[in-house]
């Protein structure tokens, strides 16, 4: 059976590729659904060898399929329901493997958690309890073992409050998340000047505010919270890894996390060096689920490990970790 702590030990594209082949392979023969989807866009499923020719399964079947490739799972994710439509579900084999992605992940782009203090401003992922947004703050905030750390709902005088006392101790970074609706509302009941305080948005009005595009939504929060750049976690349900803009809309995959542009009108033309399109996504550490997934979301190619966020898809569902065009 495949080690998926490997993924985590991932040097270069030659041994992506590799994992790639093993996880499709694991995926196909054991993931009913995704084989099924397989056969029928597939001539011969069995002997896919180039990455980009691996099916990726359309995000909307986790709504309504149970996405797994084991016999047994802990816990599943739901994602918020910011429309009437069903909501999607990510079963998880193992909360150790996600854990290890998120928190690997988090070490990459901004070093151990322990350096910082985490603030949370997400009131319509807390009331989600199964959400696997929530799920990695809650642990990111007990990681930190800063006793100042946690959730404020929409207590936006004591959260102002601790956010000017802690960016002036300059004991640790903080790091203030929140959904962009609710940081605007911070703005607009008290404006700021701090300087060792990170704003990270993670996308979507949730249906609170009109929606704006992100440079617009970045200048307000920027000139609000005085700092020179926000910062961008970029997530879904069906995900299992993040990836992160420190500014400008530009993101950063891990090593076991790629984004391959695919054309909007075909959906089996794929190419990594395709520059706008529909997002694909490899992730890794769905493992347990499926690795290759179809999004709605649509994006621009800047790198092998980094791309840019334009928008949605047309006539898809107002979702998502990050939902700004």
């Amino acid at each position: 059976m495949h080690n998926f702590e490997k993924i985590f030990d991932i040097k270069n594209h030659s041994e992506f590729k590799k994992q790639c082949f093993d996880i499709y392979n694991f995926q196909y023969e054991n993931n009913m659904v995704y084989q099924n989807y397989c056969n029928m866009i597939c001539e011969d499923p069995t002997d896919v060898n180039e990455i980009n020719k691996i099916p990726f399964l359309p995000i909307s079947f986790f709504k309504t399929k149970k996405i797994l490739s084991t016999d047994n799972f802990e816990k599943v994710f739901y994602s918020s329901g910011t429309t009437t439509n069903s909501r999607s579900k990510h079963f998880i084999s193992s909360l150790k493997l996600y854990q290890k992605s998120f928190i690997n992940n988090f070490k990459l782009n901004y070093s151990d958690i322990t350096q910082y203090t985490i603030l949370a401003l997400l009131p319509n992922y807390y009331d989600n309890k199964d959400s696997s947004l929530i799920y990695m703050i809650e642990k990111l905030i007990k990681l930190s073992k800063s006793k100042e750390s946690g959730f404020f709902l929409d207590d936006y005088i004591n959260l102002s409050k601790k956010l000017i006392e802690l960016d002036a101790k300059k004991e640790r970074k903080t790091i203030l998340i929140g959904v962009p609706y609710a940081l605007l509302d911070m703005i607009n009941f008290n404006q700021f000047q701090l300087n060792n305080t990170i704003i990270m948005e993670t996308g979507g009005m949730k249906g609170r505010r009109k929606e704006m595009v992100r440079t617009e939504l970045h200048e307000k929060l920027k000139r609000g919270f005085g700092v020179s750049k926000i910062h961008s976690e970029y997530g879904m349900t069906e995900l299992l890894s993040q990836a992160y803009s420190k500014g400008d809309g530009i993101f950063k995959t891990p090593s076991w996390m790629k984004v391959i542009i695919r054309d909007i009108n075909d959906a089996q033309n794929v190419d990594f060096n395709k520059k706008s399109g529909a997002i694909n996504i490899i992730d890794l550490a769905n493992y347990n689920s499926c690795s290759f997934i179809a999004t709605d979301d649509m994006g621009k190619h800047v790198n092998d490990n980094e791309f840019e966020l334009i928008g949605r898809v047309d006539n898809s569902d107002i979702r998502g970790c990050n939902l700004l065009v």
